[in-house]
């Protein structure tokens, strides 16, 4: 594995959830691979006052948990590059000693992780300016959601754009770091087998799910003001589906990509009031049981006797170019659901004449079947004849290649990934503001749509897989297929 050159980073927000869960551990483990140079330091900025021996033992605890194999002795040494600067973002307090730690040594690479809620984004950038800590070495990363619609992404787009240019820019989606999701990438143009099938004379579908088993979990009052397609759909679902659509590459420089996603948003078919009722179904679940555990509905998580916020919700979006012609991309995205899995289903159309009706087997469409989540892996469904002497009976088999049983282990969690990129200035896995403006620009009049309906989200049980008019509207490819 290839180290990186030292660095600094800076995350703010370091006593947050994020910090403690993704960031720190992804941290560690690519330093006890050797990846991330002994030299390098990391310091965690927040309002709390305290030392940076206390903050160290705070994340040790927290490394103990996310990575209860840690070796001990790789462990202190990573705990040793860990610095603690106490800082208000809006008042300035801790400023100028933040400034001086990160200039106090030889000039190095230097990453502003914003690891905070972004409205603090644009103050933290205007700050970072003022010290003059945005040099041509420097590096600032912000995490989802970029906005609450197109207007206020702009505004956040424009404030940092206002200290650091887009090249050294990196809005995050760990999604584009999971191993399955890069693989697409490769399983398109790296083999002549899938490419040559890849449009809408041989596909029939496409559906991209992803469903989770927890609720809210603390953040009532954000999900609350904000909802299924916003938190998931505006990003997650839309970048997802520009990997599946894209055209093909001329090279893997992130320009390259990056322009050809940004045309896929560009040609998604509008979905407004006039045809919202048809193309999108919500719904918001209710008490019920998870994993054989009675769990509360979404109005007892949040707190309130009523809400139109959405938990669950299903679209039917269509590229508008020609290779994709007619071909229904289904997004899929819920809470509460009966399990956990993010995957991409492509349907192939089925063969055009069958000889084996005979059979009384029905030849299914051939699928091919990308789980980001849990257990990463890709599916290709062929039919195949069932071993008998007897008679000819057909049957769907999987070929499966598992991620953790081809390679060995667990795939690299996406933060490590990720976070190597930024050093590296490699901006490939990251989105253009052009492309954040161009999906709001699609997902605002689905919110407008709904707001004028006096319609509401459809209720469905906690545990289940979604509202009862779920099934019908994705189809086959349902969450029970999932």
């Amino acid at each position: 594995m290839t180290q990186v050159e030292p660095f600094d980073l800076i995350i703010f927000g370091g006593t947050g959830d994020l910090a403690m869960r993704k960031l720190l551990p992804a941290l560690y483990r690519r330093f006890s691979a050797g990846q991330l140079p002994s030299d390098s330091r990391i310091f965690g900025v927040a309002r709390d006052a305290q030392s940076a021996d206390a903050y160290r033992n705070t994340v040790e605890k927290a490394l103990m948990h996310a990575v209860p194999d840690a070796d001990r002795d790789a462990l202190l040494r990573f705990l040793a590059q860990l610095g603690y600067q106490t800082l208000d973002v809006q008042t300035g307090t801790g400023w100028p000693e933040l400034a001086s730690a990160c200039t106090a040594s030889v000039p190095r690479r230097r990453v502003f992780y914003l690891a905070t809620s972004p409205k603090l984004y644009a103050d933290i950038c205007a700050r970072l300016q003022q010290h003059r800590l945005n040099g041509a070495h420097s590096r600032v990363v912000v995490e989802k959601p970029i906005g609450h619609d197109l207007a206020s992404a702009r505004a956040i787009n424009a404030a940092i754009g206002s200290a650091f240019s887009e090249d050294q820019t990196f809005r995050i989606d760990h999604y584009l770091g999971k191993e399955t999701v890069q693989n697409l990438m490769v399983l398109r143009f790296g083999n002549a087998l899938f490419e040559p099938l890849w449009n809408a004379g041989h596909i029939e579908r496409v559906q991209i799910t992803v469903a989770e088993t927890i609720g809210v979990e603390g953040r009532g009052a954000y999900y609350d003001a904000t909802g299924a397609l916003r938190d998931m759909v505006q990003n997650h679902l839309l970048q997802l589906l520009c990997l599946v659509a894209m055209e093909p590459l001329s090279s893997l420089q992130a320009d390259a990509v990056r322009t050809e996603k940004l045309k896929v948003l560009r040609a998604l078919k509008p979905i407004d009031a006039g045809n919202a009722a048809r193309l999108t179904l919500r719904g918001q679940y209710r008490a019920g049981v998870s994993a054989a555990v009675a769990v509360p509905s979404y109005l007892q998580d949040v707190g309130k006797s009523a809400s139109t916020t959405e938990t669950f919700v299903a679209l039917r979006a269509e590229v508008g170019n020609w290779r994709w012609a007619g071909v229904p991309f289904y997004l899929c995205t819920g809470k509460r659901l009966a399990q956990r899995v993010s995957e991409i289903i492509v349907s192939f159309r089925p063969v055009p004449h069958s000889i084996f009706s005979d059979t009384g087997t029905p030849v299914m469409p051939n699928q091919l079947v990308l789980r980001l989540q849990p257990d990463e892996s890709v599916k290709l469904w062929l039919m195949v004849k069932y071993p008998n002497l007897d008679d000819l009976r057909l049957r769907p088999v999987p070929l499966n290649m598992s991620f953790a049983e081809a390679f060995g282990g667990s795939p690299l969690d996406a933060y490590e990934r990720l976070i190597l990129d930024v050093a590296r200035g490699d901006l490939t896995l990251f989105m253009h503001r052009d492309e954040v403006e161009a999906a709001w620009q699609w997902i605002d009049p689905i919110v407008h749509a709904w707001a004028e309906t006096a319609d509401t989200p459809q209720p469905y049980a906690a545990g289940t897989l979604g509202p009862d008019a779920a099934a019908g509207f994705l189809g086959r490819e349902s969450l029970a297929a999932a």
